[in-house]
């Protein structure tokens, strides 16, 4: 049934669907205190509160353009997306070392793979989601030509290690709340995160140049610019520096479109199995 809505929504304009959208947010927003109250405190804490109202918006057009990105076709959706910066990447492929693209929850993070795929092949790391139902749907529309999925376990971080040793691209989303073993505290917008130590990994692994990426959502449902742009912190050698080092880039690239991130996703929580931040487990860097 989830599979058939999809598809019939995916026959509206995108400009439709971002109206409904904006709509749907406030309705969410409205209805749900919990997400109300974890939408204001992640969007207050990184400084942006002025950009409230806009964020509700826009949360809830990230839920309604789903569907066209997902299950229109690939030439529709890609008719909307515009690319800035490419040179920045194909002076990387050049270099045959491969490229690893960071995209965080950042304006529509869906369309960027879909956007890289068809200029070059691209392995990205997934994690199924918890509602079986959503399995094929999301699998069925992130696996297309070009684009790769690689388990988010021991046997697909091989997989992206082998693509990047090849001078391939992968993909990651570095804001995502990795399991237990897979990442470090480490401070997100002045508080401390379950951060992922897996991209700063792979670098040291390949010496792969790091590129941050993500399509900002334009006004008026005309569609998206997929940005790139060049990683310019020290990483270090030490993971909890460089997961911080990570989440510092990561919150410069939200500062240039604040009100799109998905403030209400729960950066914050503690995985299970994992000792919270006030345990010391993970000292701040030097």
């Amino acid at each position: 049934m989830l599979v058939t809505l999809f598809r019939f929504l995916s026959i509206f304009p995108l400009s439709v669907l971002h109206f409904s959208g904006a709509a749907l947010g406030w309705f969410v927003y409205l209805l749900s205190g919990s997400y109300r109250r974890r939408l204001k405190q992640n969007i207050t804490r990184a400084g942006f509160p002025e950009h409230l109202h806009v964020a509700v918006r826009e949360a809830g057009k990230n839920i309604l353009e789903l569907p066209f990105i997902w299950c229109a076709k690939p030439d529709r959706v890609l008719k909307t997306a515009t690319i800035e910066n490419w040179e920045l990447v194909q002076a990387a492929l050049d270099a045959k070392k491969g490229v690893i693209f960071l995209t965080p929850h950042l304006g529509c993070f869906e369309i960027v793979a879909q956007s890289i795929a068809v200029r070059t092949r691209l392995t990205v790391l997934y994690r199924p989601p918890r509602k079986a139902a959503l399995k094929p749907l999301i699998e069925g529309a992130r696996a297309r030509d070009n684009l790769l999925l690689a388990p988010a376990n021991f046997s697909g971080v091989r997989i992206m290690a082998k693509a990047l040793k090849k001078g391939e691209a992968i993909g990651l989303l570095p804001d995502q709340v990795p399991q237990e073993g897979e990442g470090v505290w480490a401070k997100f917008f002045g508080k401390r995160a379950y951060t992922m130590t897996l991209s700063a990994k792979l670098h040291g692994m390949t010496d792969a140049p790091i590129i941050l990426t993500f399509a900002e959502r334009l006004p008026g449902g005309r569609g998206y610019v997929v940005r790139f742009v060049p990683f310019e912190e020290e990483l270090g050698t030490d993971p909890v520096a460089q997961a911080t080092a990570i989440n510092r880039g990561m919150e410069k690239l939200i500062a240039l479109s604040p009100a799109q991130y998905f403030w209400s996703y729960n950066r914050y929580k503690k995985p299970d199995g994992v000792d919270g931040p006030e345990s010391g487990t993970d000292r701040e860097p030097a």
